[in-house]
């Protein structure tokens, strides 16, 4: 410990630290953990206390040096911060941001068929079920982690998503057989279902860098190749199968429907395509 904090510093450090616990608490990701306890962080190495003075004032200091995403997502942090204080300081509005009528970098049905079948003939059966779960579940990297043997046993698993808010993730029957028959082929040990070659649970770090290393090696785009990008497969293929926008919110644990609208637009490329296709005067 730095015994040349002062006593106000050592105040703050066990704010942030009690506002940590109390995010993980709540289930929160942990980049958002990461996320709002630095911004919290940032605020009190600049005032000694939230108000609606430096409150504004820090507002300020972001629109003059960070994107309006980032310094929406300040604003979240510092918001919730004053919840978890129950704090009667209003809470500062966010920046009005037009939202993207479409998603871009989500790899094509085409690119994760291909993947698949490398990972397979590769022997990589690992990551072959790691990247199906993410496009038949629609489940966050963060939340693939969590997935056990058992939940694959039963079909399902309830999730904690952002605000708190539970929800049940199904696993298709043809995932299911497929993966308890890699289970029982593997002698896999009950408990958690994704396991690096050490025996310990993978990482979502280890998971986005082994994409890198595959759109090297197989020949993709990495622009595609994150974990957010199956998440979108999943959104994009249920809704041109089901059509039903509601259900699919629920499924992908949207806070509101609003959020789930953007995969009823098609991204640039799904548009050039059509064009090229459709347009031929």
């Amino acid at each position: 410990m730095n015994y040349n904090l002062t006593q106000q510093e050592m105040k703050a450090v066990r704010q942030i630290e009690g506002f940590r616990l109390w995010l993980e608490e709540r289930n929160r990701a942990e980049n958002t953990v990461i996320a709002y306890t630095s911004a919290v962080r940032q605020f009190f190495s600049m005032y000694e206390q939230p108000d609606s003075d430096t409150l504004q004032l820090y507002k300020c200091f972001l629109l003059e040096n960070y994107k309006p995403q980032t310094v929406n997502q300040r604003i979240r942090a510092l918001n919730c911060y004053m919840e978890y204080q129950n704090l009667s300081v209003p809470p500062v509005s966010m920046l009005r941001m037009q939202q993207k009528a479409y998603v871009e970098n989500v790899i094509s049905q085409a690119d994760y068929e291909y993947l698949k079948r490398c990972l397979v003939r590769d022997g990589n059966l690992l990551y072959y079920f790691l990247i199906r779960f993410m496009a038949a579940t629609g489940v966050r990297v963060s939340e693939l982690v969590q997935i056990r043997t058992e939940n694959v046993e039963t079909g399902w698993l309830n999730l904690y998503s952002k605000g708190n808010k539970s929800r049940r993730v199904y696993i298709p029957k043809s995932l299911q057989s497929d993966t308890l028959g890699w289970i029982t082929r593997e002698e896999h040990p009950p408990g958690l279902l994704f396991l690096n070659r050490f025996g310990q649970p993978v990482t979502p770090a280890a998971i986005r860098g082994q994409l890198r290393k595959f759109s090297a090696l197989y020949g993709l785009n990495p622009a595609v190749l994150h974990p957010h990008s199956f998440r979108h497969r999943f959104a994009k293929n249920f809704i041109e199968a089901c059509g039903d926008i509601s259900f699919l919110s629920d499924l992908l644990g949207h806070q509101s429907i609003e959020t789930t609208r953007i995969y009823l637009h098609r991204s640039r490329a799904e548009q050039q395509i059509i064009v090229n296709q459709v347009v031929n005067w």
